[in-house]
């Protein structure tokens, strides 16, 4: 009995400090065509370990309340340890009362590159760039934490995104690409101070909105999370207002294309006055898809 105990508490105990994430890594190096690929699947399996047996928070998130998400990794060059890549995150949280999952993140980022020799330890300091690998690595986790985060509580996510906007800092002075406003105005470092400046903040109170008000109340008012969903795009719009063509209103859309014309061409009808005319002021590249919404 004392040993059947002591194997549930064991359990209760791992259950408790579970960690916050259940990401899927995968490297790709096809276009690489590299005879041994050994060192290839190394780095995936390391990747995996190291993003999801990393406390990232401290929290202890239980076991259900952990984020799933994936990871890509497109290698297209590699000489001696060092890789030239890309790297695409996706996440997504379950809606409550259902078995529906609803994608929270999606983005690409071209400019991956990084140093890895085979076996190499990859250990998160806070506070210190040790290598692009790891840096880029945590800086998505926590972009991933944090925007979860913000579907569930408003800025919700601050801790996380901060941490985020911490890497950035340490990581400018290395050198590589997407750490600097002088890469370009879609990368690292764009979208980590978009997400935080007061004036993107509609930003963070539509994903709030939309998440919590909007498809979390579908299964119980279907009338009610359309017009929550309504309401989160109106939030869109007023940052539309003052920044036409914001950066985070392509991440938004990244996501959610299909999920608002699936929202919005079915069940109970709302109010939506000229919702396809305004979700094409918002995202003029999705504009074949809104036009397949059908009232």
């Amino acid at each position: 009995m004392r040993k059947v105990f002591l194997l549930v508490s064991l359990c209760f105990v791992a259950f408790l400090n579970a960690q916050e994430l259940n990401c899927t890594i995968t490297v790709n190096a096809e276009q690489v065509g590299a005879t041994n690929n050994q060192v290839f699947k190394t780095l995936e399996t390391s990747l995996n370990d190291f993003i999801n047996r990393t406390d990232w928070t401290g929290q202890g998130f239980a076991q259900n309340e952990r984020i799933n998400c994936s990871m890509f990794i497109n290698v297209t060059a590699y000489n001696s340890g060092q890789f030239q890549a890309s790297i695409q995150i996706q996440s997504a949280r379950p809606v409550f009362n259902s078995g529906y999952s609803t994608p929270v993140f999606n983005f690409s980022d071209k400019d991956f590159n990084f140093d890895y020799i085979e076996f190499q330890n990859l250990t998160y300091n806070q506070g210190s760039f040790d290598n692009n690998l790891v840096s880029v690595i945590a800086y998505y986790c926590f972009m991933v934490i944090g925007m979860d985060a913000d579907t569930f509580s408003p800025n919700g996510g601050t801790p996380y995104l901060e941490m985020a906007q911490d890497i950035v800092s340490v990581s400018q002075q290395a050198g590589y690409k997407g750490w600097s406003q002088a890469d370009g105005n879609q990368n690292r470092y764009f979208l980590i101070n978009d997400m935080l400046a007061p004036t993107f903040s509609p930003f963070r109170e539509a994903m709030f909105e939309y998440h919590f008000n909007g498809l979390d109340k579908m299964a119980d008012d279907a009338k009610a999370g359309k017009e929550g969903l309504r309401a989160a795009l109106e939030r869109l719009n007023e940052l539309h207002s003052v920044r036409p063509n914001a950066f985070l209103t392509r991440v938004f859309f990244d996501s959610k294309s299909d999920e608002i014309v699936s929202a919005f061409s079915g069940g109970p009808s709302i109010d939506v006055a000229n919702l396809v005319d305004r979700l094409n002021r918002l995202s003029p590249l999705n504009s074949s898809k809104w036009g397949s919404i059908r009232f």
